[in-house]
C-alpha cells in the first residue's frame, strides 16, 4: 500500500514522502497514529498545494533576507567598554549584547543567527556574520570603544 507521510518518522520517511509499505503496517500503525495518509488523488493534491505554499514562503523569506542583508551592511553597533593598562579590554562583547543592540535599532535577529568567529575583546572594528537564510549571510560592523 502506498502512503504519504504527513509527519517525519525516524527510519521510515520524511514529511511529504510517498512510500510503499505493507498494508497492516500502514493501517495499524502509520495511519492510526497520524504519521501517514493513504495515497489517493485528493491527498496528492493536498500534498502538491502544501509544497507550492512552502516554496512560495521560502521565496518570500529569501527575498526578505536579501533586503535585510543590504540594510545590515550600513549598521555600526558601538559598544563602550572599560579598559585596563595598555588598552586591554575587560571581558568581551557577547552575542546577547549584539542581539540587544540590533533589537534597539528595530531588527529581529535571533541569538542563534549571530556568528562570532573570534571573541570581541579588543578595541576597534569587528565584522560579525549574521545567518539570515541558508546561503545568505549579512555582516554587521561592531565598533568597540573605551
Amino acid at each position: 500500500m502506498e502512503v504519504i507521510f504527513i509527519k517525519d518518522l525516524k527510519g521510515q520517511g520524511k514529511k511529504g514522502q510517498v512510500k510503499n509499505v505493507k498494508d497492516g503496517y500502514a493501517q495499524n500503525y502509520l495511519i492510526k497514529n497520524g504519521y501517514a495518509v493513504i495515497k489517493n488523488k485528493e491527498n496528492l493534491q493536498k500534498l502538491e498545494k502544501e509544497r507550492n505554499k512552502k516554496e512560495a514562503e521560502d521565496l518570500e523569506n529569501k527575498k526578505n533576507a536579501e533586503i535585510l542583508k543590504k540594510e545590515l551592511q550600513n549598521i555600526v553597533l558601538e559598544f563602550k567598554v572599560k579598559t585596563g593598562e595598555g588598552d586591554k579590554v575587560f571581558g568581551s562583547i557577547s552575542v546577547k549584547q549584539i542581539k540587544d543592540e540590533l533589537s534597539k535599532k528595530g531588527y529581529k535577529i535571533d541569538k542563534s543567527q549571530i556568528d562570532i568567529k573570534n571573541s570581541i575583546s579588543t578595541l576597534g572594528f569587528h565584522n560579525i556574520d549574521i545567518n539570515l537564510y541558508p546561503g545568505i549571510v549579512g555582516v554587521v560592523k561592531v565598533h568597540v570603544i573605551k
